[in-house]
């Protein structure tokens, strides 16, 4: 039998011999998984809803539409096809079957069904006698970064196991954080902010920031910005070494702080159950929003700039859209969450306690039950949570020590390799320190809205009109001024005399003369409108002296 047709049920001879049999009809090809794959792709690259084109009576407009509709459907092919290339992963995440819930599945049970390599990211390292720590990691993923609050910081290679650095401050160190790459770092002392190199030797004191309790580094704006014990937030730039600026919170001792990856705007949460919104170039909060009836005890944004996430002694949880400035939803924690912490692909993590949750989609709507939990060791309390970037990685400093836990699906799949290369060699990391320092932005290029900078701000009719009287006086001041300059000077005779010379060179000749010129035009069109009405007058006066009958023959004359 032929590919694509049907099989006819099995009859008698006499009605399979008749000539009035129907013969059997062709099926549709069913689309291949690869056909299906690539129209799924491309309705996730679709700008939006196509064109009615049915409900069109120009013809010309609707071919126009139509070809336009084409394109973009054509663009929208090469466009997966170019992506097959450039972002060659996809992300990964759990999937349960039957009555199973992923957030029962436990890491034990999770590190033996993974890849090895993935496996080995998971692990536990025990420091029950220097924590609580807290944790950051560089923006490729490769380096972790770790401050133990009784003065113990230590760089470590985390994927291969290695430790870069280690020293002992001996003192207070409240927050950590990586400048624009894992060759320098700073710590949150117990007096002031110290830089410190990949060796672990001390480079700079930065005397300015003053009992600080939390650090952000912005890495398009070189700027590092701590905030302490007298509520004061510094900006200092870390190329140059100047003070940017220093602002006066008003709102007591500050331990929270984030930056919006969006637009560098600094949030921070207060005792007051506030969080303020902070930008170097204004010395007062762009926003203030009340967020909780406790005080604030967290504060997370997330990638893309659209959300907000703050945590608060009342046990609430809650989701804020910082395009409105409006709660989305809250959730309920059993305590005050003192960590929370947003992947690259939208999984919240919060941690409480010895308690981690992490939540899948809970951002835009709101979640029904977490995607996965963690708990630590009996003992142990959660300090700080991150996540790790472009690995589906969690990293958790508490008082015992430093972990990691896998989520699948949390971290972006395809890095770009001009932005962030966890395979960097020395080479390409010096291009990237060069062409970090070229593509640096100036500290008042932070906003609230980013795309601000490159609009036109059209000023008021009255600002404008104001304007052109101011420039219309100054143009006939200088043309007084000029006039005067040349009347004053010593005439003399000859066909080049400088005066003569300096006419030619007057500046706004024209403009001077042009009133009297447009004067005389009018005054010219004034006499040859009288002349002709005056000779008008005068043909009828002729007309009306000739006889009524002779009229007509002398107004044909005339003509």
């Amino acid at each position: 039998m032929a590919e694509g047709m049907v099989e006819a049920p099995p009859t008698s001879s006499a009605a399979t011999a008749s000539p009035s049999a129907q013969p059997s009809k062709k099926r549709k090809r069913p689309a291949s998984a690869g056909q299906d794959e690539i129209k799924q792709k491309a309705a996730r690259m679709q700008r939006g809803p196509g064109v009615e084109l049915k409900k069109l009576k120009d013809k010309k407009l609707k071919g126009k539409l139509k070809h336009a509709e084409t394109v973009y459907k054509e663009a929208q092919v090469k466009a997966i096809k170019a992506n097959e290339w450039l972002l060659p992963s996809e992300a990964g995440f759990l999937e349960a079957e039957g009555v199973e819930r992923t957030w029962n599945i436990k890491q034990s049970a999770l590190q033996p069904v993974v890849e090895v390599g993935a496996a080995r990211k998971a692990f536990d390292l025990r420091l029950p006698q220097l924590g609580p720590y807290s944790v950051d990691f560089s923006r490729n993923g490769r380096h972790a970064l770790l401050g133990g609050r009784l003065g113990h910081l230590a760089m470590v290679d985390w994927q291969r196991g290695q430790v870069v650095c280690e020293v002992q401050v001996k003192e207070a160190t409240r927050d950590v954080c990586f400048l624009h790459n894992e060759t320098f770092f700073a710590a949150a002392q117990k007096k002031y902010v110290y830089i410190y190199d990949k060796r672990g030797v001390e480079v700079h004191c930065l005397r300015d920031h003053v009992e600080p309790h939390a650090l952000q580094f912005l890495p398009h704006h070189l700027l590092i910005a701590s905030v302490g014990d007298a509520g004061m937030l510094h900006y200092q730039d870390t190329s140059t070494g100047q003070m940017v600026a220093a602002h006066k919170t008003r709102l007591g001792p500050c331990d929270i702080m984030q930056q919006n990856p969006y637009n560098a705007v600094l949030g921070c949460g207060h005792a007051s159950g506030g969080v303020t919104m902070w930008t170097p170039n204004i010395t007062s909060p762009v926003v203030r929003m009340l967020c909780h009836r406790g005080p604030v005890t967290a504060v997370a944004f997330d990638p893309m700039g659209n959300y907000m996430v703050t945590a608060g002694a009342d046990s609430q949880v809650k989701v804020w859209d910082v395009r409105t400035f409006k709660p989305l939803h809250s959730y309920f924690a059993y305590s005050p969450a003192t960590s929370l912490a947003i992947s690259q692909r939208g999984v919240l993590a919060v941690g409480y306690g010895r308690k981690v949750q992490l939540w899948s989609g809970a951002l835009r709507e709101k979640a029904v039950s977490p995607y996965m939990t963690h708990q630590l060791l009996e003992g142990d309390h959660l300090s700080d949570a991150q996540f790790v970037g472009y690995e589906d990685v969690l990293g958790l400093g508490h008082s015992g020590g430093f972990s990691t836990i896998l989520v699948p699906g949390a971290g972006e799949p395809n890095f770009d390799s001009l932005v962030a290369n966890p395979y960097s060699s020395l080479r390409e990391r010096r291009e990237q320190e060069v062409a970090v320092l070229l593509d640096k932005l100036q500290p008042d290029t932070i906003v609230l809205e980013p795309e601000s900078i490159g609009r036109v701000r059209k000023e008021p009719v009255e600002v404008q009109r104001q304007k052109q009287a101011e420039m219309e006086a100054a143009n006939e001041a200088r043309v007084d001024a000029q006039v005067a300059k040349n009347e004053a000077k010593t005439k003399k005779k000859g066909k080049n005399k400088p005066s003569r010379r300096h006419k030619k060179k007057q500046v706004n000749i024209i403009e001077e003369k042009k009133p009297g010129m447009k004067q005389r035009q009018r005054e010219q069109v004034d006499r040859k409108k009288v002349a002709s009405d005056a000779k008008a007058a005068k043909e009828t006066a002729k007309l009306a002296s000739v006889p009524r009958s002779l009229a007509r023959m002398y107004t044909a004359k005339k003509a």
